[in-house]
């Protein structure tokens, strides 16, 4: 399989400035890789840019606005000279009961999570298009294993799963890979950012969760990380979702 180097490649991280979206620009800048990471909390990406070196550059901008995507793939074309790699890391959480949801929450998730990612991508096209590059989104173990009150989040990211498919049917004649990683149990600030309890109470939610990975225990972003990495240099992978996810996915039960 012919792998492309990451060394030197322009890659945009929507999402960088905490979780999985940091830790990928990280592993990404140790790799070589001119890295701009965005996100709407302009402290945090400015804070992990700063934290990395002049590999790294940081934009605050919100993915589901307009203005904001067109100032965001602007900075990332000028800090890499083009674009190689887009990954929609952003993402937010809404969950509640089904007979309880409110319809403008549904469709900001929506924006933010699927049409958001969306526009970004076609704004990207004529850059990735040029490079032969590629676009990585975020699914989850939510589209495998079935929590009660996640309906909404579970929704998006069964959205972005299939688009990956399609995307990549749609844009590999141009040579523009697309592709979907599928995170398990890794501890991010999603649920806080949603006002769902404490970082505290995350942690300890996330590492009651360890049993059910075949593995026994829970992930770290880095691992997530290195699944991105391979997803982002493999010239010949299209069109996959790649689970990374300590076999939370199989359903391991000891009854």
């Amino acid at each position: 399989m012919v792998m492309t180097s990451i060394e030197g490649s322009s890659v945009l991280i929507t999402g960088g400035g905490s979780g999985l979206g940091e830790a990928i620009a990280r592993h990404f800048v140790a790799l070589g890789a001119r890295v701009t990471v965005a996100g709407r909390r302009g402290d945090k990406v400015e804070a992990v840019a700063a934290s990395l070196g002049g590999l790294c550059r940081s934009v605050r901008g919100d993915v589901s606005i307009g203005e904001d995507r067109t100032a965001i793939l602007d900075a990332a074309l000028e800090h890499g000279s083009g674009l190689t790699t887009l990954i929609n890391a952003a993402g937010n959480m809404y969950r509640g009961p089904l007979d309880e949801l409110d319809e403008d929450r549904l469709l900001t998730l929506f924006h933010s999570n699927v049409v958001g990612p969306m526009k970004l991508t076609g704004q990207a096209l004529p850059a990735l298009r040029q490079s032969r590059g590629s676009v990585l989104f975020f699914g989850s173990v939510h589209t495998q294993r079935a929590f009660p009150g996640a309906s909404p989040y579970a929704a998006t990211k069964g959205a972005l799963e299939t688009l990956a498919g399609v995307l990549a049917a749609e844009l590999g004649p141009s040579g523009v890979r697309v592709n979907a990683i599928r995170p398990g149990g890794v501890p991010t600030e999603i649920n806080q950012r949603a006002g769902l309890g404490t970082d505290e109470e995350n942690l300890k939610r996330m590492q009651g969760l360890a049993s059910a990975h075949a593995l026994g225990r829970i992930g770290t972003g880095q691992e997530i990380a290195e699944g991105a990495a391979y997803l982002a240099t493999a010239d010949w992978v299209t069109g996959t979702v790649l689970t990374v996810d300590g076999g939370l996915a199989l359903g391991v039960t000891n009854a």
